[in-house]
């Protein structure tokens, strides 16, 4: 090695990790425990940052006081799975240069930026370093090669039991590596089988905390309010609203302080910056925080007061939330977590993440299900009182027409029949005026009478009392009663042009239905086609039978229906337009009544129309069974 003279201040070497570790110790030897001034720093105090790639890799030791300064820096020239191995060698450089050390610690304060007080501390530091002291930087010297001269004569004896020690490593690696798998097992089986949160926590901090020999292992959660309000405040310098504390711990033994239901204090208050980066997955690796701290009074003192000397912290994240942190504490003593350990931990919070998101997913559902629960029973009750007030509306639709039937019908059968009487056996010579009146007393009771008789029908259809009458009866007879019976009259009086056209074998006419309910049909879409066809149109009556089904179609020249009225024309009390309104008479049941009348006989009814040129009406009525006459009408 190279000896130090007054002019050259700085030196390089090839180093291993255990030599420039000691090396860095020798450092510390050098700083009065009375200069309040001084400070050692390592590149310990990056652990708490998400540092840049060529940091990362970086070892160093720095001393600044007022009458020694030193910087130690190193980058090694391969890394292994622990980056304490022996065998890597480091190219070290050891400088006393005020100039170079300034310029580290310049370029370490621009790391924390977003860190104000440990900028504005390494901005301090930066102003100390001048050319060292001589008796110091002799006493330095001195002690360098003591240390040396003692690793030389070590170096013999050890390098004998090298290769078997390098065996023994590799062998207890891998024995420690397969017991940590089976542990690691263990926590994932014990999530999957379990829901309850607080076992599935408790077990699994249990065995890492026995496996890892360690003092404390704890689980900080955040408060739901601290979570929600991270984005609200990416975009500002206040700090979010932090709550929160420890809901689990298990401690070694007795000696070991509880920390349980802790919270942080003011001075561990994070900013927007910490958060984001846990919840990417940062981990938080800290050997001795006091050299990783060393930056942080308020924040050492509170680790102290708690008693940790170590310590390493792995985000419990999940659906992109960080949920709180595993944390685990060597309380006495420092501690160089390996790559091993920190994989376990942070797999570790990662099932508890899971176990935290499959509780959460069954509360839900529990409370979901309650809501689900109430919602049934309140629509349940929606629901009866609902049938109560129909049923209570039934009862007083049967009443009305109850007393529609005998407050109606019988003096309607008087007035009807009384002055058919009158007009047919006169007591006396009638004047062409009171023959007039009789007559309009006559009509206007039989359209009254038809109407409560439609109004009756459907009632009792919509009711499910309508049941069909079924007999075997001739199509023909039957559609020619029903034009004889009055709709013959009615085309001559409209002057309207009526024409049938029967396309039925005689041979073959018989039909099985409810004949009163087919002619029933068969009156409604007759005069409704000549009560709306003009004077010198023409309505025809065409049937047929096809593929068993008696088919009726009533073909009209009349004024037609608009396109977006089709859809209402079989509704109850619907009529057309108001224009038409005015001159065409009717309550709008006709076509209401006749399709029920049809779907009562499981048929089907379609219409085409044209305004200004006429509608079709086309009824299918399939042959009924006999034995549905058995049904109580």
């Amino acid at each position: 090695m190279k000896m130090l003279s007054s002019p050259d201040l700085s030196f390089c070497q090839t180093l291993t990790s255990s030599a420039f570790y000691q090396l860095g110790e020798l450092f510390q030897q050098m700083i009065s425990p009375v200069d309040n001034a001084a400070i050692i720093l390592t590149e310990a105090v990056l652990a708490r940052i998400s540092a840049p790639g060529d940091w990362q890799i970086k070892k160093f030791t720095v001393v600044v006081s007022s009458r020694f300064s030193g910087l130690l820096a190193a980058i090694p020239h391969s890394l292994s799975a622990d980056t304490n191995c022996d065998d890597s060698s480091i190219n070290a450089k050891l400088t006393f240069e005020p100039e170079e050390i300034i310029k580290f610690l310049g370029n370490l304060r621009d790391l924390f930026e977003r860190d104000c007080h440990t900028y504005q501390q390494l901005q301090h530091y930066c102003q100390i370093p001048v050319l060292n002291d001589a008796t110091l930087q002799s006493q330095f010297t001195l002690l360098l090669l003591k240390h040396f001269t003692v690793q030389t004569n070590q170096f013999q004896v050890l390098n004998n039991t090298d290769n078997y020690s390098a065996c023994q490593q590799v062998e207890d690696a891998l024995q420690k590596q397969i017991a940590q798998e089976k542990l690691l097992n263990q926590v994932i089986t014990q999530t999957r089988k379990s829901l309850n949160l607080s076992v599935i926590v408790t077990t699994a901090i249990a065995q890492v905390r026995d496996f890892l020999e360690l003092d404390r292992l704890v689980v900080y959660k955040f408060e739901e309010a601290t979570l929600n309000s991270q984005n609200s405040h990416q975009n500002s310098q206040k700090a979010p609203p932090y709550a929160g504390c420890v809901v689990h711990e298990v401690l070694a033994n007795d000696t070991i302080s509880s920390v349980l239901n802790y919270s942080e204090e003011k001075c561990l208050m994070p900013s927007t910056k910490c958060w984001e980066k846990y919840r990417q997955g940062f981990t938080l690796s800290v050997s001795d925080i006091e050299k990783t701290y060393a930056l942080e009074d308020c924040l050492l003192k509170y680790l102290k007061k708690i008693q940790v000397r170590a310590k390493f912290a792995a985000p419990i994240v999940f659906e992109e939330e960080l949920w709180g942190l595993l944390i685990a504490h060597q309380c006495d003593n420092t501690r160089d977590w390996t790559q091993s350990e920190k994989i376990l931990l942070t797999s570790v919070a990662e099932q508890l993440a899971i176990a935290i998101h499959q509780s959460e997913l069954m509360q839900s559902l529990e409370s979901d299900k309650l809501t689900l629960e109430q919602r049934v029973n309140d629509r349940t009750i929606e629901l009866h009182d609902a049938l109560v007030a129909a049923e209570a509306a039934n009862r007083l639709r049967n009443e009305f027409l109850a007393t529609i039937s005998h407050e109606l019908l019988t003096p309607l059968t008087y007035v009807i029949g009384m002055s058919s009487t009158l007009l047919r056996w006169s007591f006396g010579k009638l004047s062409q005026r009171q023959r007039n009146y009789l007559q309009t007393i006559h009509d206007c009771g039989e359209r009254l009478l038809e109407m409560i008789n439609d109004i009756l029908e459907l009632s009792q259809i919509e009711a499910g009392k309508g049941a069909l009458n079924i007999t075997e009866f001739s199509l023909t007879n039957t559609i020619t009663n029903t034009i004889n019976n009055g709709l013959a009259e009615k085309a001559v009086q409209g002057k309207v042009n009526f024409k049938l056209d029967l396309q039925i074998n005689p041979q073959k006419d018989k039909f099985t239905a409810d004949v009163r309910r087919v002619n029933h049909i068969l009156w409604n879409l007759l005069t409704n086609a000549i009560k709306f066809t003009p004077e010198g149109g023409s309505v025809t009556l065409r049937v047929w039978i096809e593929n068993k089904n008696a088919v009726f179609q009533v073909e009209d020249t009349g004024i037609g229906i608009p396109e977006e009225q089709l859809s209402q024309l079989f509704e109850k009390f619907h009529q057309l337009d108001t224009p038409y309104r005015r001159r065409y008479q009717g309550t709008g049941l006709g076509l209401a009544l006749t399709k029920q009348l049809v779907q009562l006989h499981r048929g089907r009814i379609d219409v085409e129309s044209t305004v200004g040129k006429g509608s079709i009406f086309t009824v299918w009525i399939p042959p009924q069974l006999i034995i549905r006459s058995k049904i109580k009408d």
